[in-house]
């Protein structure tokens, strides 16, 4: 049997055909032709997929064309067809391809892509990351009020010009602020990684603007602007960044935070998408 070869690493792809392939996939795989909304759940979330209303379908992400298997110990690497109470359908991607696995920007934004052929118009991105405001303490939910790409990369090819005001829709804040008034918003900054940053880094961050520090979702915000989709962003702030917090950063303390945190962040996510 010959290995896989996901069509996104062939530079002659056309990447949104291989997103509406596997849109078709969900489609068979799941019996659901249609989904409202699509939801990431990063390092945290994870328990808020079994609040939003009733699963009727659970799907490896890696049956789905274009889809890789999750590198990142906590993520699920499965798809899930969610009807809400409302009777909207949620696409909850729990299978999230990072930046720093080296795969190629198509790769990291193609589940984006993906729930866009699927035809969400609504994009929820969540992440567990770091946070540079010291009143933050670990386990704080935070709406994501814009983002700084230090990737020095972008999903968008050729001369694609984007707009990218109000890239996290002010007016889903202030959906999510009716639900939890106390949510506090701050600047996120996609650093490359896996290396966590260092003091210096997280002070140029502080410095150009940046509350929130992490290795994800600034790159999947501006596939989802392309495609139409308003997003919301959503940081659990799982330990203070480097030189913030005065003791070394793990991952085992991210890990750690984000279930100590997850029934309260779970059961607010889940109360924001039952507004949508």
């Amino acid at each position: 049997m010959s290995a896989y070869t996901n069509p996104l690493d062939d530079p002659a792809a056309d990447p949104f055909e291989v997103a509406a392939q596997a849109a078709s996939d969900i489609a068979r795989l799941t019996g659901v032709d249609h989904h409202d909304i699509a939801l990431t759940l990063g390092s945290g979330w994870g328990k808020a997929a079994e609040l939003i209303g009733e699963t009727t379908a659970t799907i490896p992400a890696t049956e789905v064309t274009g889809f890789s298997k999750p590198a990142l110990a906590g993520h699920i690497g499965s798809l899930r067809s969610i009807l809400t109470p409302g009777g909207k359908r949620v696409l909850v991607i729990g299978a999230r391809t990072h930046y720093y696995e080296g795969h190629g920007v198509r790769r990291v934004v193609h589940s984006v892509r993906t729930a866009a052929a699927t035809g969400a118009t609504t994009m929820v991105l969540t992440n567990g990351a770091g946070g540079i405001k010291e009143t933050w303490t670990p386990g704080t939910p935070v709406l994501i009020s814009d983002h700084i790409n230090l990737t020095a990369d972008s999903p968008l090819e050729g001369a694609t010009f984007i707009d990218l005001t109000d890239l996290y829709s002010s007016r889903l804040r202030d959906l999510a602020r009716q639900v939890d008034p106390t949510l506090d918003e701050g600047v996120y900054c996609q650093f490359r990684g896996p290396h966590y940053e260092t003091p210096a880094e997280v002070q140029m961050a502080k410095t150009i603007g940046g509350h929130i520090v992490g290795m994800s979702t600034a790159l999947e915000a501006i596939a989802a602007r392309q495609a139409g989709m308003e997003v919301l962003g959503f940081s659990l702030i799982t330990n203070l960044a480097a030189g913030i917090q005065k003791t070394p950063l793990s991952h085992a303390e991210v890990i750690e935070a984000g279930q100590a945190a997850e029934p309260v962040i779970s059961d607010l996510l889940a109360r924001v998408i039952g507004q949508l």
